[in-house]
Parts: structure tokens; C-alpha cells; sequence
């Protein structure tokens, strides 16, 4: 019983005093950047003493010393004297480590150990991780149209830790796949082909890769343009069925597109050389002027670094030009002028409608102030009884003429006669002749100046009886 109860107490009290080594049991680096590992022995008694501080390194089964130091010698670092190893602070009490820059060979478990008295080593155990940074390209191959499925892009993810994933996003049809090679330093290096069946059509669309990797704070998307190498396309332009005798600069174009580019054009035609009236421009052929010799078939032929392809184009001679393309192009003419007509004459409408209601709108508001404009029926005789009137008294009445002078502008000033009146009088009541059959002067003129004056006044003259009362014509005025 006693053995196992000293076993017991021994075991704990190993792990107490290992616990008195403060470490990070995990600390994570960047290749290049700066790695701080920390080991510190805090002593809460005098009676324990510090005599050594190393770092160790396990290494194939094996510890191997990183970093030394004792008191009385300098700090010591049997592993690499290059300067990239070191103490933060030379002290019994803080053997922090620090290695700068990382490679990714110092990735592995350290082990810091105090050397002390009474209790003998104490030590505690970090892991340190390396990470690296992958340097990421992508890239197209050239490959020739085929039907075949071969790679078409490749992308490649290096040097990095841990290894990258490579995924693509495309809408042309396809699949992809990766490898990886660890490299000597403990990178690995993800390659990721894109594959495809190529085509003319496949030949400058764009395809993404992306990478994911831990170092990364996003993925990283690539984007690929595609180079599809064919041979030339190729049509020819120009001829529109209305090549007629005498017709003059007739042209046929040849346009062709491929990948490379189109290095050379050639016009032919299978009788053998061309005809007379026509002049080869590299892509375009020039009739000056179509005749009978030109009623044969064209060839152009287009050559690059893939291919040649040629193309035939036969023309038909007219003895007359072919009005069918006239007419119908008359009639588009003739539709586009019929709706410029419409399009007028539908606006003129609008214009006019606006125009009348604005008329009226200014009509009703001159009626508003303008004399009315009906007659209004005459006075009726007052009836007058004769117990409830008396005479009432004479009063002298002062006569005021009923007629106004105005200015004729029109009659000139003469110098030698300045008594000359300038004025036309009208007459008045006092000075009017005779009533006669017909109208007087003086009821044409006011006739003339506004009719509304009959419907006010009674007319003095045979024939009208006498009136209660008489209302002036200038009464209105």
C-alpha cells in the first residue's frame, strides 16, 4: 500500500510544478513573418533557484537544443547561430522566444525547460504551425479546335500550406481536376485543369478560377480569357441580286475571322482568271463594270497559321436592273412619308383644338365685361293717378347739349388759316331738324356707333304717342 500511495504523491506534484512553466500549447506562424513563443516561470518562493533556461526541438524522435543560456555565459543557439533565433528578454524568469523570419523547416514542437533547485527541470510544450502563403496563377493554353475533350486552362495554386482548393466556374461545358506536390520545404503545390471540347465558339470566352485556401481571408477568383485556335471563316458580302449590264463599281467583299488572324487572300474563279473588268483590293473585288464576262462563280480563298478555307459566290448577270428591290424599298419610302403625314397631321389637329379652346376661354372672359349683348325690351308706359300725383313744382331745367366735340386726327393744321376748327360737332337735341319719313343723321351716326341705343331712347316725331317720360341716348353712355 505504501508504494502506490508514493507513486500518487510524486506523480502530482510533478504536475504542479509543471504548471508553473506558462506557455501556449499552440502558436501559429506565416512563412516570412514573426513567431513569438512563450515561456515564463513565475517564482512565488526564494527558496527556488533558476540556474539554466533551454529550448529544445524534438527531431526525429530526439531533442535537439534551440536556444540556451546560464547566467554566468551568453545566451547560446547551437540549432542556427544565424541570427533569425533569440530571447526576447535574457532572464531566468522569461525565456520568450522569438524566430523571424519563419521557414517553414521550423514548424515542429519545442519544448522550454527551467533548470531548478530543489524541485529539479521544469519545462511546458508548444506546438508551432506554419502557414504559407500560396503564390496563385492562372493561365489559357492554346489549343487547336478539335473534337477531342483536352485542357484548355490550367491553374496552380504554389507553395502554399496548407494545400490550396481549386474550383472553376464556366458556362460552357466542361469538367475540371486538381493534383498536389508536396514540395521539399513542406509546401504543397495544387495544380487544377479546366477541360473542354474546343471550338471556334469556345475562342475568347472567359472562364474563372477560384482559390480557397486557410491564409486567404476570401477566395481569390482568376478569371481566363480562352484561345481557341481555327482556321479562317469566311463569307462573301456584296452581291444583291440585281447585277445588271452596265452597271458600275459592283463590289464583293470577302470577310473572314480566325484565330490567329487571316494572313492572305486569294480571288479566283474556276474557269480560270478573272475577268477583265475586275481589279483585286486584298479582301474586296471591284467590277468597274458588270458585263457578260462577270456572269461566272468568285472564289475566295483565306489562309492562316491552322488552315485555308475557301468560298464560292455565283453571280447572275441581268440584260435589265431588278425593280423587285425597288418597289419594295419604294414602298418602305413610301410608308415612312405616309407616317411623317400622320404624325402632322394629327399634331396640326391638336394645335387647332388648343388654339379654339383658348379663344373661347378669352370670349367668356371679354362677355364678363362687354355690354350685353341682346336687346333688352322697351320701358312700359307709367301710369300715373292723378289723386296720388300732384303738380309738382316747376323747376328750371338747365338745357346741356347732348353731343360731345372729339379730335379728328386726320384733318391737317394749316399755318396760314389757325382759326380753322379742328373739331366736328355733332348736333345737339336743340339744333336737330324736323323729324321726317326716315331716319336722321343724328340716328344713323349713333346707329353706327353701338344699335343697342334703339332699344333706350323713343324717336320725337309724328305717329308716337306721348311718353311718360324720354330716356336720352346718351343716358347708356
Amino acid at each position: 500500500m505504501g508504494a502506490p500511495r508514493s507513486l500518487v504523491f510524486w506523480c502530482l506534484l510533478s504536475v504542479v510544478l509543471t504548471q508553473r512553466v506558462k506557455v501556449r500549447n499552440e502558436v501559429t506562424g506565416y512563412v516570412g513573418d514573426e513567431a513569438t513563443l512563450q515561456c515564463l516561470f513565475p517564482t512565488t518562493s526564494s527558496d527556488v533557484k533558476v540556474s539554466q533556461v533551454t529550448w529544445m526541438k524534438e527531431m526525429g524522435g530526439k531533442k535537439q537544443n534551440v536556444a540556451v543560456y546560464l547566467p554566468d555565459h551568453k545566451p547560446n543557439f547551437p540549432l542556427d547561430n544565424s541570427g533569425r533565433i533569440r530571447f526576447l528578454n535574457v532572464s531566468l524568469q522569461d525565456a520568450t522566444l522569438i524566430i523571424q523570419p519563419l521557414r517553414m523547416g521550423d514548424e515542429g514542437t519545442y519544448i522550454c525547460e527551467f533548470a531548478t533547485y530543489p524541485h529539479g527541470n521544469e519545462d511546458g510544450v508548444t506546438t508551432l504551425s506554419i502557414l504559407a502563403r500560396p503564390t496563385n496563377t492562372a493561365e489559357s493554353r492554346k489549343v487547336v479546335a478539335g473534337n477531342a475533350m483536352i485542357p484548355v486552362a490550367v491553374c496552380t495554386s504554389a507553395n502554399g500550406k496548407p494545400p490550396a482548393r481549386i474550383t472553376w466556374i464556366a458556362t460552357l461545358p466542361g469538367n475540371f481536376n486538381a493534383s498536389e506536390v508536396a514540395n521539399g520545404d513542406g509546401t504543397v503545390t495544387v495544380t487544377s485543369q479546366f477541360n473542354m471540347v474546343p471550338t471556334a465558339v469556345a475562342d475568347q470566352e472567359q472562364i474563372t478560377c477560384v482559390i480557397s485556401q486557410r491564409t486567404l481571408t476570401e477566395p481569390e477568383n482568376i478569371p481566363v480569357t480562352l484561345s481557341v485556335l481555327y482556321p479562317p471563316q469566311v463569307t462573301i458580302e456584296g452581291y444583291d441580286d440585281n447585277w445588271y449590264v452596265s452597271r458600275n463599281e459592283a463590289v464583293l467583299r470577302c470577310v473572314a475571322k480566325g484565330n490567329p488572324k487571316p494572313t492572305h487572300y486569294s480571288w479566283s474563279t474556276p474557269s480560270g482568271p478573272l475577268p477583265p473588268t475586275v481589279q483585286v483590293q486584298g479582301d474586296r473585288l471591284l467590277v468597274q463594270s458588270v458585263d457578260v464576262a462577270v456572269n461566272t462563280t468568285f472564289i475566295c480563298q483565306v489562309t492562316n497559321s491552322v488552315g485555308t478555307t475557301r468560298v464560292e459566290q455565283i453571280i447572275l448577270v441581268r440584260a435589265q436592273p431588278n425593280m423587285d428591290g425597288a418597289g419594295s424599298t419604294g414602298g418602305i419610302i413610301g410608308g415612312i412619308i405616309a407616317a411623317i403625314v400622320a404624325v402632322a397631321v394629327v399634331a396640326t389637329g391638336v394645335l387647332i383644338f388648343r388654339q379654339q379652346q383658348k379663344n373661347r376661354t378669352e370670349q367668356d372672359n371679354d362677355d364678363l365685361d362687354a355690354p350685353p349683348a341682346y336687346k333688352p325690351p322697351p320701358p312700359q308706359k307709367k301710369i300715373e293717378d292723378p289723386e296720388l300725383v300732384s303738380n309738382p313744382p316747376e323747376v328750371e331745367v338747365e338745357n346741356i347739349p347732348l353731343k360731345a366735340a372729339y379730335f379728328e386726327p386726320s384733318i391737317a393744321v394749316d399755318p396760314q388759316e389757325p382759326d380753322l376748327p379742328r373739331y366736328h360737332e355733332l348736333p345737339t337735341l336743340e339744333d336737330k331738324e324736323p323729324a321726317t319719313m326716315g331716319p336722321s343723321l343724328e340716328d344713323e351716326y349713333l346707329d353706327q356707333i353701338n344699335p343697342i341705343y334703339d332699344a333706350l331712347s323713343f324717336a320725337s316725331g309724328e305717329g308716337v304717342p306721348e311718353q311718360g317720360f324720354i330716356m336720352s341716348r346718351a343716358l347708356y353712355v
